[in-house]
């Protein structure tokens, strides 16, 4: 494991593209970090990101990892495996964007690496930080049932996986992290609209002890939406992951529902407390950063591990196993 002296940690960023940019754009101005370089396959871009960034451009990737701490990979889900492990295997300390890597066997290679040489692995699920999700924790209790919708138009970043592995997996990721009881059942459809893998989605999965959870993800509506419910027997938690707020409902102090009682009220406001659940306003990848750095100086547990980022591949994964069944299924019939 790479050793980190003083409290700023020298990093690098590995693919900057549309990702990879803001991730080297907040590292180069934390307080807590000294961005050393970045480095992409893409020389052109690299150029282009080096000097609009000020930053030092690599060439090559081992002359960063020799010269870092830690890094952040950024590059294609495909690549996620060989990037994380020729960092790992040097000791350096990675985050990896989501999700962990293209298959099991690529995430268990790269979560060996970093049990061989002590270094940290964190998952890029961005949406833990979400300041709305962090102002409902206190409300959530239990939920019975989850909806969640992730819309978004379409464009060639991340299209080299399936829409379940490009958006969906923000969403599963949450779901797993905040109902931690075992899949019990999956089921899912999904249509390749213009790329060959699906680009739409819909699964819903079903935990032990009872709670459902309803996803869908679209890369080619023709709206953005990023939106997620929660049904408890508490009460309802609307988030807009998004905007970064929310709203809680729930009964009123002394409202009952009890068969032959008049109700106070007739209106929705009557009945219902609504609190608002506001973000604190702060960028969440600003956030996940500053959490990575934090475990590399060995301030905080990894908040997203890579055990969080293989449970929610595998469910990803198994989701897209249904939907390729459902397809089959549909065209013998």
């Amino acid at each position: 494991m790479r050793n980190v002296s003083g409290r700023r940690v020298r990093v690098g960023v590995v693919g900057v593209g549309s990702l990879g940019f803001h991730h080297a754009r907040i590292l180069r101005d934390l307080t807590g970090a000294e961005l050393v370089g970045i480095h992409d396959i893409d020389r052109d871009r690299l150029e282009a990101v080096s000097s609009e960034l000020g930053v030092r451009a690599f060439d090559e990737l081992d002359p960063l990892l020799d010269a870092v701490s830690a890094v952040v990979v950024a590059v294609p889900t495909t690549s996620h495996e060989a990037v994380a492990c020729a960092a790992l295997e040097r000791g350096v300390h990675v985050l990896v964007e989501k999700p962990i890597a293209p298959s099991l066997d690529a995430a268990d290679r790269i979560l060996e690496a970093a049990a061989r040489t002590g270094a940290l692995v964190q998952i890029g699920h961005v949406e833990r930080f979400n300041g709305a999700l962090r102002a409902c924790e206190p409300y959530l209790d239990e939920p019975l049932f989850v909806e969640s919708h992730r819309l978004a138009p379409f464009g060639m970043r991340g299209t080299d996986v399936a829409v379940v592995l490009d958006l969906m997996i923000h969403d599963l990721d949450l779901v797993l992290s905040l109902v931690p009881r075992p899949v019990t059942s999956i089921a899912a459809v999904g249509v390749p609209v213009l790329t060959v893998s699906p680009d739409i989605a819909n699964a819903r999965l079903e935990f032990e002890g009872g709670c459902v959870a309803n996803l869908t993800a679209s890369r080619v509506s023709l709206e953005r939406k990023r939106k997620i419910r929660f049904f408890q027997r508490s009460g309802y938690i609307s988030l807009d992951l998004a905007a970064g707020t929310g709203e809680f409902l729930r009964l009123r102090p002394g409202v009952a529902f009890e068969p032959g009682v008049p109700l106070p009220g007739t209106g929705l406001d009557d009945l219902v407390e609504r609190i608002a659940l506001i973000g604190d306003g702060k960028e969440p990848l600003r956030c996940e950063l500053e959490s990575f750095l934090a475990a590399v100086r060995g301030d905080a547990p990894v908040a997203v591990s890579g055990e969080d980022g293989r449970r929610a591949l595998a469910v990803a994964l198994e989701i897209i196993e249904r939907i390729e069944d459902h397809v089959a299924h549909s065209s013998t019939a």
